[in-house]
């Protein structure tokens, strides 16, 4: 038990295919969180949906997330492993190597999005609630996974509150990316203007790995552009001085790339504890409209000012490319599964656009006005669909406001679903 709080582990059994109940079963995994001094009351539960996809909830430490503290005053926390993450039947390099088969795996990694997800998360709370509706807290890819549950089970819910996570209803990822660029850009230009030597850093470090075999200390080749990856970070209120501080002790005294640069480069854009963001990040967009196929990479092969040779060098950010499955060795088992996802056309429908303008469940949700991740005019677009819903648009924080504000951005949520501000 963490001294600061009162936990109770729980583990579920649960379909894999929730279409098929007697067929093949996976386990999920939840953390329930209390205050200590009021563990033992009749608390109402708020269930908490991880970003991602593919990230386990987090574990919890004094005053960390950043919400925690506030939502315990008046709730008993759920912290969910969502299936393949964490301590819920975890999807890895090393579990997906054992697939016989290409189709094998994709046949499998098809049952782990939003509405396998939301169908767990019925059966959670019938087991620890009954009937009783319970409230749900999704951050960023949770508040896909929140309107996936508005559309498909709302009775389980009492209010949702969304932070950084209104997707485009019917956007497709082609559409997605075309908004995505854009925002990426003026990010990598806004680290240029911040830190103006980390642009001449970044073109001598692309021009080194383009002229030489530089490995990580796992074998991994790092190219220019898994180099450039490391844009992922700059959409987080600390994503500046993250890339920064990396970039600065980026060569060794002998002006070759430092071990400490290439351990945390290869830490950063590895995936290897959570491989299905990388793998499902296309996926989220499948609705069936046709197949996503690799529409980031499509995408970028058509901005010339995102070319390796470009001045200055952009970095990319929450896009998956399909060299990553061949050149990134925690993504390897995955390679061929990815394309047959990325060629699929039949994914069943994620959101109700008529469910939801019916919708009278109280959603709050923040919009970060300068998201990097998560379109904000997608997101009030949404917004303007969906019955019962309001919304608060911000610039002071970045997508993870929810942490950073300390408990603000969950307080604020809770009274505008509640109709106190």
């Amino acid at each position: 038990m963490n001294p600061a709080y009162a936990t109770v582990d729980h583990t579920f059994t649960v379909p894999l295919d929730h279409q098929a109940p007697e067929g093949p079963t996976i386990e999920v995994f939840a953390r329930e969180v209390a205050d200590p001094s009021r563990a033992g009351e009749g608390l109402p539960w708020l269930l908490y949906l991880q970003g991602g996809p593919g990230g386990k909830s987090p574990r919890p430490t004094a005053g960390s997330p950043g919400w925690l503290p506030q939502a315990l005053k008046t709730h008993r926390v759920l912290l969910l492993d969502q299936r393949g993450t964490g301590r819920s039947t975890p999807v890895t390099a090393r579990s997906a190597a054992r697939f016989t088969s290409p189709e094998r795996l994709a046949a499998y990694l098809s049952h782990f999005r939003a509405d396998a997800i939301v169908a767990d998360a019925e059966l959670i709370r019938r087991a620890l609630c009954g009937d009783v509706p319970w409230e749900t807290l999704g951050q960023s890819y949770g508040g896909f996974i929140t309107l996936t549950y508005l559309s498909r089970a709302p009775e389980g819910l009492r209010a949702c509150y969304v932070a950084g996570g209104l997707p485009g209803l019917t956007a497709t990822a082609d559409d997605v990316y075309a908004r995505t660029y854009p925002r990426v850009r003026d990010r990598v230009l806004g680290l240029y203007a911040r830190y103006p030597e980390d642009a001449a850093r970044l073109r001598k470090i692309a021009d080194l790995l383009a002229s030489g075999d530089v490995r990580l200390p796992n074998g991994d080749r790092l190219t220019p552009h898994r180099l450039r990856t490391l844009g992922l970070a700059l959409g987080m209120g600390d994503g500046f001085e993250r890339v920064h501080w990396l970039l600065d002790e980026a060569f060794g005294a002998d002006g070759e790339l430092s071990d400490t640069f290439l351990h945390q480069v290869m830490s950063l854009t590895g995936f290897t504890g959570d491989p299905l963001f990388a793998v499902l990040q296309e996926s989220l967009y499948g609705q069936g409209a046709g197949p996503t196929g690799w529409a980031a990479s499509r995408a970028l092969a058509a901005l010339p000012e995102f070319a390796e040779d470009a001045d200055p060098l952009l970095l990319t950010g929450e896009m998956m490319y399909p060299w990553m499955f061949r050149e990134i060795a925690g993504l390897r088992p995955f390679a061929d599964a990815a394309d047959l996802l990325a060629a699929r056309t039949d994914w069943p429908r994620l959101y109700d656009p008529h469910r939801l303008a019916a919708n009278k469940v109280p959603l709050a949700a923040i919009v970060h006005h300068d998201d990097m991740y998560v379109d904000a005019g997608l997101s009030l677009r949404t917004a303007r669909e969906i019955g019962a819903t309001r919304v608060w648009v911000t610039n002071e924080w970045e997508h993870d406001g929810l942490s950073a504000s300390g408990g603000r951005v969950l307080a604020r949520l809770m009274d505008l679903a509640a109709g106190r501000a």
